[in-house]
């Protein structure tokens, strides 16, 4: 799995596209995080008022978010068919209990506030909840086996059967992640909230970090003592260490803030944890799109995976194009919604 420095930072359209595919999935996992956090706690909160506070919270933002999903599944289809092909047959599983809970989530979001019965309500906070939770388990589960790297046969297809996705990496992957988003959208929560609202939430933020830094030791543990291929090139190019100590610093910053109650630095603490964990992942496959364990010349890169150079070049102009509208999109959305949410008529 070794590559040179100079083989990343390289100028090539392919390796273009990959860097345009990783900033995708990390801003589609810091804004989609945050709601899917905030879904994950939402049995937490005890009250029918803290309940729909928070609902109202991310109800104008998680629709907008998940378009950086669909841009990020856009982006390997067309700059790396043969990846996509590989991966979406090997999860294709935990993709279909994915979508599942994406459609629960906003089914739940839409119709909760649409009868008055207290049953009602209860059911669709318990979809919503497990929903969010199902969501951020599966995304964990699949980063922890392209991590981990997947069997592949000589025609760069999945051969493995379909419970291999299931192991114990992917499974602690799975859990840091949840831990991590129900940090994020703790973090989140609390700067959308105040009175009550905001002392609890300070609360479970304390608690999520707990649990976000014992289950993040424990995959980093697991990673250094069974999967070495993970750490390969940072023990082998130490200027690289600079992005665990950017990652150690912004997880050691987030009890701080919340001390403070400074939770806008805290989220941005939180949001630089996810993308410091997301660009240690890519440094290490890189340059593989998916590595296989077995045979490491099955693997799938970003040449032997790659759509034509013509293709990619026109792809990269469109996405000089449209990534400054998406990004236009976003934060036109969250300076719209700013500041505290207040309940009124017009509230789910």
């Amino acid at each position: 799995m070794q590559t040179t420095l100079q083989t990343f930072w390289g100028m090539d359209v392919n390796v273009w596209w990959f860097l345009v595919f990783g900033a995708v999935i990390s801003g589609y996992a810091i804004l989609d995080g945050f709601d899917l956090g905030a879904g994950a706690l939402h049995l937490f909160l005890k009250k029918e008022q803290s309940r729909r506070i928070a609902i109202n919270a991310i109800g104008p933002m998680f629709d907008g978010n998940e378009v950086w999903l669909v841009i990020g599944g856009g982006a390997l289809f067309a700059g790396f068919p043969v990846a996509y092909a590989a991966i979406f047959s090997a999860f294709y599983i935990p993709f279909m209990v994915f979508l599942t809970g994406i459609i629960v989530r906003a089914v739940s979001i839409e119709f909760r506030s649409k009868q008055p019965m207290e049953w009602w309500r209860r059911g669709w906070d318990i979809a919503y909840c497990v929903s969010s939770i199902v969501i951020a388990f599966c995304l964990g589960l699949m980063l922890g086996n392209i991590a981990l790297g997947i069997p592949l046969n000589a025609d760069h297809e999945f051969s493995g059967n379909w419970l291999s996705f299931i192991n114990p990496f992917s499974l602690l992957i799975a859990v840091t992640t949840l831990s991590l988003f129900m940090l994020h959208g703790a973090i989140y929560l609390g700067m959308k909230t105040e009175n009550r609202l905001y002392t609890r939430l300070t609360v479970l933020a304390k608690n999520f970090t707990i649990f976000f830094v014992i289950s993040f030791a424990l995959s980093t543990f697991y990673s250094l003592l069974y999967i070495p291929h993970l750490s390969d090139r940072i023990r082998s190019n130490p200027a690289l260490f600079v992005l665990p100590l950017i990652m150690t610093l912004a997880i050691a910053n987030i009890p701080r803030c919340l001390k403070k109650r400074n939770f806008r630095l805290g989220f941005l603490s939180s949001s630089i944890t996810i993308a410091a964990l997301l660009v240690l992942v890519a440094v290490e496959v890189f340059p593989f799109l998916v590595y296989s364990p077995q045979y490491p010349g099955h693997s799938i890169t970003v040449q032997n995976a790659a759509a034509s150079p013509k293709t990619m070049g026109i792809l990269l102009t469109i996405a000089l194009i449209g990534t400054p509208l998406v990004l236009l999109y976003t934060g036109f959305v969250f300076w719209t919604f700013k500041g505290k949410v207040k309940l009124d008529e017009m509230s789910l």
